[in-house]
């Protein structure tokens, strides 16, 4: 029973990454390529302008992959100036077809590899000193193992989340039932079972080892601004407010508090256009801009 709840996270996580692809490749005709990176992306050519001297990397969510999360975003930012680049991390290796173009599935801590090692890419190619971060659901709590323990605080300036969950999910009580099951002995047979196919599921759990060692160390790093993007309609991150945050380099926006009739949800944030005037104005602070009230309609439903 414990391993068939913890399915759910997946299911729902995945349900919300899947789901964000269709409206945000309805924007961009022939442009979804499974398994490649989205339009604006990925051109190893670029060079960093005096205006945005930071390339930005885009990190998606669980069961989703560069192509497909960022479809919207990632030529918008393009278009601003930015170099952009984004990477699919996380992928299960004996997944099948066409299971094996998702990431997110395995460990964070192997996934916090992966990105370290496109970072670098990245500074090397670009010349850069440091990036930004652009991060969706998993892609927010995943880039924190790096920053924390792998030497990322000094290459990342700017870390912008999307539908953060830096409490955890206590999504349909399955904290709970995994503590005690946990408390039976039986977390580390759950574990080997789900680590076949979705091993970073229990670390979204409130209470989780990957959560604790994080808090352990602290969230937010001194060196790097955050900010955090939430949605009051969050169906995945519950509840909602375990995606703020606190600190003197730390900016929580909850999107209806500027804009009530926006009823966008966890998977809608990747493609909001309120979102993502919000994603300019944390990447580019001297230049914001008003971000003006447009009513956002959910993807997944709320």
């Amino acid at each position: 029973m414990l391993i068939r709840m913890l399915a759910v996270l997946l299911g729902a996580l995945c349900t919300a990454a899947l789901l964000t692809a269709p409206s945000a490749a309805a924007a961009q005709p022939g442009t979804a390529q499974p398994g490649a990176g989205p339009p604006g992306a990925n051109d190893w050519s670029c060079q960093p302008s005096a205006r945005h001297p930071n390339p930005i990397v885009l990190t998606h969510g669980l069961g989703a992959n560069a192509a497909m999360n960022w479809q919207r975003m990632a030529p918008i930012l393009a278009g601003e100036g930015y170099c952009v680049f984004a990477l699919t991390y996380g992928r299960a290796p004996k997944a099948p077809p066409p299971l094996d173009r998702l990431g997110g599935l395995r460990r964070m801590e192997e996934s916090a590899t992966e990105l370290s090692s496109f970072v670098d890419k990245v500074l090397a190619s670009t010349g850069a000193t440091k990036v930004d971060i652009v991060g969706h659901s998993e892609g927010t709590l995943m880039p924190s193992y790096y920053v924390r323990f792998l030497n990322g605080a000094s290459k990342v300036d700017k870390y912008v989340s999307l539908t953060p969950l830096w409490e955890g999910t206590t999504l349909a009580g399955l904290p709970a039932l995994y503590q005690f099951g946990k408390h039976l002995g039986l977390s580390g047979v759950v574990d080997e079972v789900l680590a076949r196919f979705c091993g970073s599921c229990p670390q979204f759990l409130q209470g989780s080892d990957y959560l604790a060692k994080l808090h352990a160390a602290g969230v937010f790093a001194p060196e790097v601004t955050y900010t955090n993007i939430v949605t009051r309609y969050d169906e995945v991150v519950i509840p909602y407010t375990s995606g703020l945050g606190y600190g003197p380099n730390v900016t929580n926006i909850v999107l209806q508090n500027g804009c009530p009739q926006n009823l966008s949800e966890h998977a809608a944030l990747a493609v909001d256009p309120m979102t993502t005037g919000h994603v300019l104005n944390a990447l580019d602070p001297a230049n914001a801009e008003p971000v003006h009230c447009r009513p956002g309609v959910p993807i997944a439903g709320a």
